[in-house]
């Protein structure tokens, strides 16, 4: 399974959702008919989407079977994915044989071996996306990283690490 965002929350009075999507574009997950809705630790459920649109920076969903307020804040929290099954094959010998999805959760080095903290999502600036590096051991303190080609040196998707020219004092 592949995580494309989460839920926000409950969107209005009759059952619609608030979810931050994880994709590249706001409108990524609107081309999925069925999402799987769970914690990430195996616990994924099918769900059949009723409706999606996009509304600003997040999306918003109607799920079948949820149909209030009550019934939807109860989705709150949990993991939006996607099997990866379903989604385009990324090319392996091109820039970018990875989704976002799979940089969550990397240990994050500099060049130095300095360890940096663990990726804990991404942003979308404009100008240049931007990793969210979360560090447990600085008291939870987040780092923001460039996610450009001039600062991210290797990402290694087997050892869950990525190797960055980025120095602890940035």
């Amino acid at each position: 399974m592949v995580v494309m965002g989460h839920v926000v929350g409950p969107f209005g009075v009759s059952g619609w959702i608030k979810i931050f999507p994880y994709t590249e574009n706001v409108d990524g997950l609107l081309g999925y008919p069925v999402w799987w809705l769970g914690t990430g630790s195996g616990d994924w459920r099918r769900h059949r989407v009723a409706a999606s649109e996009v509304h600003g920076s997040i999306v918003v969903a109607l799920l079948e079977q949820y149909d209030d307020r009550t019934a939807a804040m109860r989705l709150k929290g949990l993991q939006v994915g996607v099997p990866r099954s379903q989604l385009p094959v990324l090319p392996e010998n091109g820039e970018y044989g990875y989704y976002w999805s799979d940089l969550i959760g990397l240990e994050v080095v500099n060049l130095l071996g300095e360890e940096l903290g663990v990726v804990a999502g991404l942003l979308e600036t404009g100008a240049n996306d931007v990793l969210q590096v979360q560090n447990s051991k600085e008291g939870g303190s987040e780092r923001l990283v460039p996610f450009i080609s001039e600062i991210i040196v290797k990402v290694d998707l087997k050892a869950r690490r990525m190797t960055v020219d980025w120095g602890m004092d940035y």
